[in-house]
């Protein structure tokens, strides 16, 4: 269940970032890599600014995802279930949502996860960096490799 809401998540950040993308949305991911976000207050501010003036981008990115999620859910079962594919999201979610800790989440590593909401409280610029870092040791870790670090 907890794999289903992550993939669910994952999947509407990136609706919303390619609803996004037609409006200088690079510009605005090089502001955020440049870690103007100094903590959880300023990025709710953030968020609900974004939000006010896209909410139709991102009511249309619900819409969007919420049916996607389902289809991926049932007709992929037995594929998501395989090491291969947990180590694939895995590394999606280290790269998009890696910063508060979504991949370690995933894999079930609930203390590294909450390790990684503490970082991105205190210093954001070390949590991306990490969560970068695992994204690329998924990346070259062996399926036998990666279920026994699970």
């Amino acid at each position: 269940m907890l794999q289903r809401i992550i993939l669910g998540i994952a999947i509407f950040v990136l609706v919303l970032l390619g609803l996004t993308f037609g409006e200088a949305v690079l510009r605005e991911l090089l502001s955020y890599l440049g870690f103007i976000i100094d903590d959880f207050a300023d990025l709710a501010l953030q968020a609900r600014e974004y939000l006010a003036l896209h909410w139709g981008k991102a009511l249309l990115a619900l819409l969007i995802t919420i049916p996607l999620v389902m289809w991926i859910a049932s007709a992929k079962k037995e594929e998501l279930e395989r090491p291969t594919s947990h180590r694939k999201i895995a590394i999606v979610l280290a790269i998009f949502l890696g910063w508060i800790g979504a991949h370690r989440f995933y894999l079930g590593q609930i203390g590294w996860g909450l390790l990684f909401v503490v970082l991105f409280v205190i210093w954001a610029p070390l949590a991306y960096v990490l969560a970068l870092i695992d994204a690329l040791r998924y990346a070259f870790m062996g399926n036998d490799e990666f279920t026994l670090s699970r």
